[in-house]
């Protein structure tokens, strides 16, 4: 946070009128800027993750490029005029070389520091997104076998790094509209401690009055379940164990939206309150660590501490693990192995921090 004074708060709207006053052509450099001058007092970074996404076809457009209106209303008005007749449908439209437009795009997100703590910042989630020419209102080879088939289309390419003649954009939009389009990270925790507290407590007669039956050697016993889980509402939420955990760290030096982004929700279920994060990284490592077999403890350090210089992070590689996908969890289990038995070191921080995980794993 910059060192004036934030007088006007990010709110949906305000947002919103930002995103939609930037110019396709300077939209990406010009994002940070347009944030900070219209909420004075942020200083704002924006951050990509190459995830593609693609949203329903919205338009088509005859060969020469003029707009025949909305896809869905145009596809229902020509079979409407043909009778519902998907078969002469297709005769007309397999040759007459209308297309599809849709919007394809990435996450993208916009942090903001608000102070000096690990949580002390917002975070917007956006979608960058430009609008291509996707295919062929019809799938040319094989006659649609109903109305759905031609309101999703399944027969063009939508591969990344598939080729598609752009139309326009890039534009940002605001995403997330779960709870988690705009949100103060400290905040944000403070009310996911606060529901997983108030759901378990809810519940305590019940558990009060819970007997396992537990059947062993020596025949069978009963067993109160708060007895055989004594710290059932002391459960600690995974996001908030994660920002505990980079702040107990060697990580804690660096801001931890330099690294990660976090894609939030926070609604109501089926008369249930849902809320969390799955986190994603804004590095990734070149490849995936796994535990192999006969592979030393002290080899598997070598590759952890080669992962954090590749990301430029220290105990990069918990947190990686944490997430579930680019380090194996059996890897930080044979860490914490280790350390016990005195076989490899680690800062005492990260050390403490690793073998509290090795007790009470999480994982997103």
């Amino acid at each position: 946070m910059s060192e004036e004074k934030p007088v006007r708060l990010p709110d949906p709207a305000s947002v919103e009128t930002v995103l939609a006053s930037l110019e396709a052509e300077s939209a990406d450099a010009g994002l940070a800027p347009a944030l900070d001058k219209a909420f004075p007092g942020f200083a704002f970074t924006v951050a990509t993750i190459d995830d593609f996404y693609w949203c329903s076809p919205h338009a088509v457009v005859a060969a020469d490029g003029t707009r025949r209106g909305d896809h869905r209303a145009w596809i229902e008005s020509e079979l409407a005029e043909l009778g519902g007749d998907l078969t002469a449908f297709w005769h007309r439209h397999r040759e007459d070389g209308k297309k599809f437009a849709e919007w394809r795009g990435t996450s993208a997100f916009a942090f903001a520091p608000t102070g000096p703590g690990v949580a002390d910042f917002i975070q917007l989630s956006l979608g960058r997104e430009i609008e291509v020419l996707a295919g062929p209102v019809v799938d040319p080879d094989y006659r649609p076998n109903s109305v759905d088939h031609l309101f999703e289309p399944t027969w063009v390419s939508r591969d990344s790094a598939a080729e598609a003649q752009q139309l326009a954009g890039p534009v940002y939009r605001l995403r997330g509209r779960a709870g988690g389009g705009i949100v103060h990270m400290r905040s944000f925790l403070a009310r996911r401690a606060r529901i997983e507290r108030e759901q378990r407590e809810a519940r305590r007669t019940e558990l009060e009055n819970r007997v396992l039956h537990e059947v062993g050697p020596a025949g069978t016993r009963d067993i109160p379940f708060l007895e055989a889980s004594p710290d059932w509402f002391d459960f600690v939420p995974r996001e908030n164990r994660f920002f505990a955990d980079w702040q107990r760290s060697s990580a804690c030096a660096h801001r931890i939206f330099d690294h990660w982004a976090f894609d939030i929700h926070d609604l109501e279920h089926r008369g249930r309150r849902e809320i969390g994060f799955i986190p994603r990284p804004l590095k990734m490592p070149a490849g995936k660590l796994a535990l192999g077999v006969n592979i030393s403890v002290h080899r598997l350090m070598e590759r952890t501490e080669a992962i954090d210089a590749e990301i430029g992070l220290p105990f990069a590689w918990f947190f990686l693990m944490t997430h579930g996908h680019w380090v194996d969890p059996d890897i930080g289990h044979t860490i914490a192995d280790g350390l016990r038995a005195g076989r490899v070191r680690l800062p005492d921080r990260d050390a403490a921090v690793l073998l509290g995980w090795a007790d009470k794993k999480y994982l997103f």
